[in-house]
């Protein structure tokens, strides 16, 4: 798979049936390795390892409604107070990250409500923290790291 820009992490991988797999500690079970898996399961062991969020914390790939419609989002992380903290876009390393793809994690957050949101491919990451007063997302250099979040979410 394709280096991406993160730290290295080591990874549990295996091979059934000629088909690549990858541990996914949060759901604790081994899934297929596409390169979006690749850059979810860096961005796991990020927030985890680098960012120190629990992994209890962290939901991935839940459905959600919107406008009667399934979604499903890649992860979410919920704060101390239990509420969606953080959500998260992940893309294959070749997609490009566009307007279009904020407004798809914008229209999920609007039933969320974090307040933050990343998308990420592996090589290109952009962290908002949403303002909910004056309708915006403001870009940050980061995620918090946990010890540092508010534990309150910004509606």
């Amino acid at each position: 798979m394709l280096q991406l820009n993160f730290p290295p992490f080591e990874f549990k991988l295996r091979e059934v049936n000629n088909r690549q797999e990858i541990f996914d500690p949060v759901r604790h079970k081994f899934v297929t390795l596409t390169p979006e898996e690749w850059v979810r399961q860096h961005l796991i062991s990020y927030l985890t390892l680098v960012k120190r969020y629990p992994i209890s914390m962290i939901g991935v790939e839940k459905q959600l409604l919107l406008n009667k419609l399934p979604k499903r989002f890649d992860l979410v992380v919920f704060g101390r107070n239990a509420n969606p903290f953080l959500l998260v876009e992940c893309k294959s390393p070749g997609v490009e990250i566009t307007e279009k793809t904020f407004d798809q994690a914008a229209r999920y957050n609007m039933l969320l409500q974090a307040e933050y949101f990343l998308i990420t491919n592996g090589l290109e990451h952009y962290t908002c923290r949403i303002d909910y007063e004056n309708k915006q997302y403001i870009f940050i250099e980061d995620v918090p790291d946990f010890d540092r979040q508010s534990g309150q979410n910004a509606k």
